[in-house]
């Protein structure tokens, strides 16, 4: 049902509790949900990459992508539609991913900290063209912890993307609102020749998500 302002409204008897009512209302609410449905994607993410690459250029037909953080696959999908037939993008996370009809789509399900999770992505590519991370820590609600959780996780994806990234390769990963401190952004701009930060419009405007975009890695010294 909804109210004169068009927006959806819960008149179910149905027990909820307070946070699943606001999740539940957010979603009904969301045009990036409704867009994600009608383009075939798995999740409203899929549009944040979208605006990534618009804005940057990232992909290009042929190139060889990683995906880490990848459940359930909407970033998969808008690489997998970039990089065309002639690409290869292996996606990796801890939890399920439904298959896709494209063979050059390959998936792994593990911990990418577990040195036996990089391996089986080393088995499906040597250097990447594009590494992304869509990585993060559960949230404990406490955002300083929360941050510092994200900032690790984007240490040992920029840490294996610096060894396995081709040269003239792009890094994109998830971080939180404060973006990417001190010794990782200089760790940062020394390997790549552009670094910046950025906040796609499908990313919600309450949410401390942004992403730091490194483009043009300089190869591995």
């Amino acid at each position: 049902m909804k109210n004169p302002a068009g927006r959806v409204i819960l008149k179910s008897k149905k027990k909820r509790t307070q946070s699943s009512r606001n999740w539940l209302l957010r979603q009904l609410n969301d045009p990036f949900v409704a867009k994600a449905k009608q383009a075939g994607y798995r999740s409203r993410a899929a549009f944040k990459l979208v605006e990534i690459d618009q804005k940057y250029k990232i992909f290009k037909s042929g190139q060889t992508v990683i995906d880490l953080g990848a459940a359930p696959g909407g970033w998969t999908q808008v690489i997998a539609e970039k990089i065309s037939s002639k690409g290869k993008v292996i996606a990796l996370d801890l939890q399920d991913i439904e298959p896709f009809s494209n063979p050059n789509t390959f998936i792994i399900k593990g911990d990418f900290e577990d040195e036996s999770a990089q391996q089986q992505l080393l088995q499906h590519v040597d250097l990447a063209n594009v590494i992304v991370s869509d990585m993060a820590a559960a949230a404990c609600g406490i955002p300083s912890v929360d941050h510092i959780r994200i900032l690790n996780l984007l240490e040992s994806a920029l840490n294996f993307s610096l060894s396995h990234l081709a040269k003239n390769g792009s890094f994109v990963a998830k971080v939180l609102r404060g973006g990417t401190e001190g010794e990782l952004l200089k760790k940062l701009k020394i390997h790549f020749t552009k670094v910046v930060h950025f906040k796609p419009n499908s990313s919600r405007q309450d949410s401390a998500e942004m992403y730091v975009v490194a483009i043009g890695f300089k190869g591995n010294h």
